[in-house]
């Protein structure tokens, strides 16, 4: 509850934001001379960067959301039991541990939302922020196209999967999990 107050919070701070810079740049647009005119376009064009980038933001976290909510009805979100420094991170080697259980499971399922939902979960709690919401983009993106889901909708074809020159997954690809720290 407190993440979603603090969402909240920033997300109206920046739409206030927004809005006192674009009245600046309309006023800059209205004084009517080219080089104001100029600037009142460019000032304009970060509020509708800004925007659009919260948009985003927020339907990634409401789609996010609404798998944990399906996954936790169907009793397979993960049990957060990890241990925690004193600080309340969560104990890297633990994290780590149940990386690689994750990591074993998508490779073993990679065309599952859940395992995807899993993996990312995994990433975060190994703190890899962005490979943690590459791996929820795959979820959700999977999620939509799911047979069981949309039965209208055909599965996707299996993407193929990059591979280093030793044979193993390539560490960037999304649809190639590895591991957090990047080895």
């Amino acid at each position: 509850m407190r993440a979603k107050i603090t969402y909240f919070i920033t997300a109206a701070v920046l739409v206030f934001y927004f809005f006192l810079v674009g009245s600046r740049g309309v006023m800059l647009i209205r004084h009517g001379t080219p080089v104001t005119v100029t600037f009142g376009v460019a000032v304009l064009i970060l509020p509708v960067i800004g925007v659009w980038f919260l948009w985003k933001n927020t339907q990634f976290v409401r789609r996010a959301n609404a798998l944990a909510a399906e996954l936790d009805a169907e009793g397979g979100l993960p049990v957060d039991d990890l241990p925690r420094t004193p600080s309340g991170r969560i104990e890297r080697d633990a994290a780590d541990a149940v990386f690689t259980k994750r990591r074993e499971e998508t490779e073993d399922a990679p065309d599952d939302w859940r395992t995807w939902f899993r993996l990312a979960v995994a990433y975060q709690d190994a703190r890899d922020t962005p490979r943690a919401r590459k791996a929820m983009q795959r979820s959700i993106a999977l999620h939509r196209t799911s047979p069981s889901d949309h039965p209208a909708h055909p599965a996707p074809s299996a993407p193929s999967v990059p591979s280093s020159p030793s044979g193993e997954p390539a560490p960037s690809s999304p649809a190639a999990p590895s591991s957090p720290s990047g080895a």
